[in-house]
């Protein structure tokens, strides 16, 4: 088995670059999905974060109110801190099993965003780290509905290009086009995985 671990910030094209790479057969195990698993509804990961945070982070139904957690937790790096050494670990089991299901010769992919952040380098044969200029990353994310305020808060709450490249093996740049960084892709495919693969 072939363990990669892709990180990159906010908006830097992550969830594309594992698109690609489960087009060519890779298994993708994305954190960020786990994470909303992890905190539905009846799930002792909500339980958790409902008794750390009070009730009013849950919506009327009783489901996760996304929005009104994430204005306590990114003003605050303390109740940050508090929030992730809930979900992180829970999110950390729910991978292990999805990877443990994988076939022993897949290429497993697991989309980490904050890799860094979390220390999780070493668990990977290979980093691949996605970047694209910050400017651009605000953009990408105002059109996804945040506005500019939030998506500049996004990214420097998180690790910068300079950490990321310092544990990297492997760099994309997405700046460009889907086809720019679908090459890049592909080289990286044929360059560091092919080789690897039975």
């Amino acid at each position: 088995m072939l363990r990669i671990g892709l990180t990159g910030g906010i908006g830097s094209g992550k969830s594309t670059v594992a698109a690609l790479l489960a087009e060519r057969g890779a298994v993708v195990v994305d954190a960020d999905r786990i994470a909303r698993e992890v905190v539905e509804p009846g799930t002792p990961g909500l339980a958790a974060v409902a008794e750390a945070f009070g009730p009013g982070v849950l919506t009327a139904d009783g489901a996760l109110d996304r929005p009104a957690l994430a204005g306590v937790v990114f003003a605050d790096p303390a109740a940050r801190a508090r929030l992730d050494g809930i979900v992180h670990p829970l999110v950390r089991a729910r991978a292990a099993e999805l990877v443990a299901a994988a076939p022993a010769d897949a290429v497993v992919v697991q989309d980490v965003p904050l890799l860094v952040e979390t220390g999780q380098a070493r668990s990977y044969d290979l980093v691949l780290v996605v970047e694209a200029d910050p400017e651009i990353r605000v953009r990408r994310l105002v059109g996804r509905g945040l506005a500019e305020e939030d998506a500049r808060a996004r990214i420097a709450s998180q690790a910068t290009d300079a950490q990321r490249r310092a544990v990297a093996d492997v760099v994309l740049s997405n700046d460009g086009d889907r086809e720019h960084l679908a090459a890049q892709v592909d080289r990286f495919w044929t360059e560091r995985v092919a080789p690897t693969l039975p």
